[in-house]
């Protein structure tokens, strides 16, 4: 099992674990009572502050149960822990939006998000004038209303295999 470098702020909470074999994520809990009012986005304490791995990063998601039993989302779908986020006040914090019309109230050690460790690479960034002659179109582009051509084959899925083929 590999190891990662982990400081709970507060002792009384215990370390994340991983709830199952199975699980890939592990539990954050809340290191704070607080209420978070109807309409609001606010951040909740996480309690750790983690290292990331050399190539990983941390996610940090919603639980599946936090919508539906608690009325609260992240409002930015998830958030990313950087590698170098573990200084002495880097605490991990849930940003959460309450989308119902009654104030949430959260209790100290509630399980409010979970975190799970993504292999990342980085790049170096060349820049060209143009990347292709053609666009694929976005939002929805792929959802079979381009022009296809005989056998099935869309323009662009087309361009895309003869490029591939002539590399």
């Amino acid at each position: 099992m590999n190891k990662v470098k982990i400081t709970r702020l507060d002792k009384s909470l215990p370390l994340p674990t991983y709830e199952t074999s199975g699980s890939v994520g592990f539990d954050l809990l809340a290191r704070e009572e607080m209420t978070i009012a109807p309409g609001t986005i606010e951040l909740i304490p996480g309690n750790v502050i983690v290292e990331c791995p050399h190539g990983y990063m941390l996610a940090v998601a919603s639980r599946s149960s936090t919508p539906r039993k608690k009325g609260l989302t992240m409002p930015h779908g998830f958030g990313i822990i950087d590698k170098d986020y573990c200084g002495p006040q880097d605490e991990i914090k849930i940003q959460v939006y309450n989308f119902t019309d009654q104030p949430v109230i959260i209790h100290k050690g509630d399980k409010i998000a979970q975190g799970l460790f993504v292999r990342v690479d980085t790049f170096e960034f060349e820049e060209v004038e143009q990347i292709k002659d053609s666009s694929r179109g976005g939002f929805g582009s792929t959802g079979g209303h381009q022009e296809k051509k005989p056998g099935g084959i869309s323009q662009h899925a087309k361009e895309s295999l003869e490029e591939a083929t002539t590399k």
